[in-house]
């Protein structure tokens, strides 16, 4: 099964920054670890800042992208966010190429 994975907020869930930050982190962690990986990671919204400078689960989505996980960023995401220049893992991508991972996915996990 072809899945792909979606941060649209800066973390998991909604809760206070510290909490939802673990969270993804601890996921992420986890994600590593599985044998099926999703075919892309596709970041929107807030969710941009998790591929950027300073983001604590940066290491664990290189990981995930050294091992083939495709991860793309919404370009007018970053641009509104003026972080662009901060992107450290995967591609600045339209949300046409989001659309596109999301039609030829069996499954979409929101996060």
């Amino acid at each position: 099964m072809k899945y792909v994975i979606v941060f649209n907020n800066n973390g998991m869930g909604k809760a206070e920054p510290e909490l939802s930050h673990k969270l993804a982190f601890n996921f992420v962690k986890l994600l590593n670890e599985e044998a099926q990986l999703p075919s892309a990671i596709l970041f929107y919204a807030e969710g941009v800042k998790l591929c950027c400078e300073s983001s604590i689960i940066i290491d664990g989505l290189k990981q995930l992208e050294q091992n083939g996980v495709k991860m793309i960023a919404c370009t007018t995401c970053l641009n509104y966010y003026n972080i662009k220049e901060k992107l450290l893992v995967g591609n600045a991508g339209t949300m046409a190429d989001i659309l596109l991972y999301q039609i030829k996915a069996d499954k979409i996990i929101a996060l």
